[in-house]
């Protein structure tokens, strides 16, 4: 009987042993910076993952973590069911208990993106393929396609999208980007128009929209866009041609090769409006918030036509005889 006691005892004293043991082994390993093959590393969770595929995921990527101790603290702490798909970063100094927060947690990498005042659709359409980080989905979609994906009732996607720094997680579509900025855009524009001034000759937001891109591409002069505004507004009121250069590049195309020539001018296509009366078909670029509020809310005033000095900034004339005693003295001496 003594034996037998003297084993139970021998054999509570080793479990304990081993506990403690264990317990210390595991509170170390969890306080204790990861080693890493680098100072930063970067890791990609993919969806359905499992806590094993993560553990596998981390020892590949160059984090010495113990998977095993890894798979069974995350079991431990409930944390191996609230892993969260995406892309992370682990640097120096982190624990394996602070990966585990991030995971569970969501704590992904964040990127950004511009898309700029100005920008056409297709220099959107190349800042997102050129950006490694987002996922293209896009490639073998036409623009009719992808407006209807939109949900746009529209059938040209120039200007529909706002221009603003987009913060997005490695590993999102461009469809996704596109959306946010197709969402923002529409919002925007219908939050202006539904404030615009009641007197301007706009029908929709819509040609709202593409006289704000004009004005976009006519001034980068902040407090010339009310009053560049102001000069379409008069010359659609008086059925004058707007006779706006920036709709004339925009309609040549790869043609456009830096100057504007007679000829060109001359040339009809649907964004001459040098030959054709009213606004153009579609935006020319991607207007911003002050681009849209100058559409809608421009300055009243005499002025017919403008000129730019050659600073940024524009010469504004009430008749033609001005306006030619302009060209002569910021465009024609300029150019000698």
């Amino acid at each position: 009987m003594k034996l037998f006691k003297s084993l139970v005892l021998a054999f509570v004293i080793c479990a304990l042993l081993l506990a403690v043991g264990l317990g210390g082994k595991v509170w170390h390993w969890s306080t204790s910076p990861i080693p890493m093959s680098s100072q930063t590393v970067e890791f990609t969770v993919p969806k359905g993952s499992t806590i094993r595929t993560v553990a596998e995921t981390l020892a590949k990527a160059g984090l010495d973590i113990e998977p095993q101790l890894f798979i069974l603290y995350a079991r431990y702490t409930g944390q191996d069911v609230q892993l969260k798909a995406g892309a992370y970063e682990v640097t120096q100094g982190m624990t394996p208990v602070d990966v585990l927060d991030k995971l569970a947690k969501g704590d992904m990498i964040r990127r950004q993106i511009a898309l700029i005042e100005g920008w056409t659709y297709q220099q959107i359409r190349q800042a997102l393929l050129a950006n490694k980080d987002i996922t293209q989905t896009l490639a073998d979609i036409t623009d009719e396609e992808l407006l209807k994906k939109l949900g746009s009732d529209h059938t040209h996607p120039e200007g529909l999208f706002f221009p603003e720094t987009y913060v997005f997680v490695p590993g999102d579509s461009d469809f996704q980007i596109l959306k946010r900025a197709y969402d923002e855009g529409q919002k925007q524009l219908m939050q202006a128009w539904e404030n615009r001034d009641p007197e301007i000759p706009l029908k929709t937001p819509y040609e709202a929209l593409i006289l704000a891109s004009i004005v976009e591409k006519e001034t980068g002069h902040s407090q010339d866009r009310d009053r560049v505004a102001g000069v379409f507004i008069n010359r659609i009121k008086a059925n004058m041609l707007l006779q706006t250069d920036p709709t004339v590049i925009y309609g040549m195309g790869d043609k456009y090769q830096g100057r504007i020539r007679k000829k060109d001018l001359q040339t009809d296509t649907p964004w001459n409006t040098y030959t054709r009366a009213g606004l153009p078909p579609t935006p020319i670029a991607m207007p911003g918030a002050l681009s849209i509020q100058a559409a809608l809310h421009p300055e009243k005033h005499g002025f017919y036509y403008f000129v730019a000095r050659g600073d940024g900034t524009s010469e504004f004339a009430e008749n033609l005889r001005k306006h030619n005693q302009n060209v002569q003295k910021y465009i024609l001496k300029r150019g000698q």
